[in-house]
């Protein structure tokens, strides 16, 4: 009989409410001798949604892709919860990121598979049997979890439709949805809009926005429109060269440090 297993948790006390859910610290990342990542430090906080700003190559995407393990650090701590990651290996690593979920640029969908049984893929990670192998097989209560995710994203009328069928905007949408059927309580966005027209780009992030301030996650986006992080994102980090520049509230980014921030860097990594 299939059934859904729960990663057993980690025996860590819990941090304090007000603590971040992420810390980062002293971040450096290189390729080919090029430093591409300078002792970047920030945080992640339940219920809000931190827009990461800059030119191309400022790391900004390097970044996300080291705190959900797709590239690792020469150096520099992140702590998940509370707990360093470095510190973990095997089961205990995979349990502590299965808490982190990331939405790309490329929205990677099974064209061929339902918008339902997309979203159910979010939940591998805690299948067993054959449900782990076969959309055939997921579970009922899986489908019904998956169902109450498409509904909050509000595609629950194409749960049905072949991912392919779906605009890019809805197809963002079910990447979302995937998230939340993993369970994540960070959500890294990597471009999560820039291949989408201006009206679905707004959709995609007021979404992200509800979620951290409705269901509180905590949210970080990479974004190339300044505009939709002054008005969908709580704080901004902007990235030059690798070094962050600016850290703060949206009230605080003016105009001056929007034109520095945005002054071409070197070859994107």
């Amino acid at each position: 009989m299939t059934t859904l297993n729960l990663p057993t948790p980690l025996a860590l006390p819990a941090p304090p409410a007000d603590e971040p859910i992420l810390r980062v610290s002293n971040l450096t990342k290189s390729f080919g001798g090029r430093t591409v990542l300078d002792g970047v430090d920030f945080t992640l906080h339940r219920g809000s949604v931190v827009a990461f700003l800059g030119a191309n190559g400022s790391g900004k995407s390097t970044t996300l892709k080291c705190v959900m393990g797709l590239e690792t650090p020469e150096a520099g701590s992140i702590q998940l919860d509370g707990t360093e990651l470095s510190n973990l290996r095997g089961g205990e690593l995979t349990r502590a990121r299965a808490s982190v979920a990331m939405v790309f640029q490329k929205i990677h969908l099974v064209p061929r598979r339902t918008a339902l049984e997309n979203v159910c893929a979010g939940a591998l990670g805690r299948i067993s049997g054959p449900a782990s192998v076969s959309p055939m097989f997921f579970p009922r209560e899986l489908k019904e979890e998956a169902m109450a995710a498409l509904a909050r994203v509000g595609l629950a009328d194409r749960a049905h439709e072949k991912a392919g069928r779906l605009s890019g905007g809805q197809a963002q949408r079910v990447a979302v949805a995937r998230a939340l059927c993993q369970r994540a309580s960070v959500l890294l966005a990597d471009e999560p809009v820039s291949a989408l027209d201006p009206r679905a780009a707004e959709e995609v992030m007021a979404l992200l926005a509800e979620l951290a301030h409705e269901e509180n996650l905590a949210v970080a986006a990479v974004l190339h429109q300044p505009d939709l992080a002054m008005r969908h994102a709580d704080h901004v980090i902007g990235l030059i060269n690798g070094r962050i520049e600016y850290s703060g509230e949206i009230s605080g980014l003016d105009a001056s440090m929007l034109s520095r921030l945005y002054t071409p860097n070197r070859v994107a990594a």
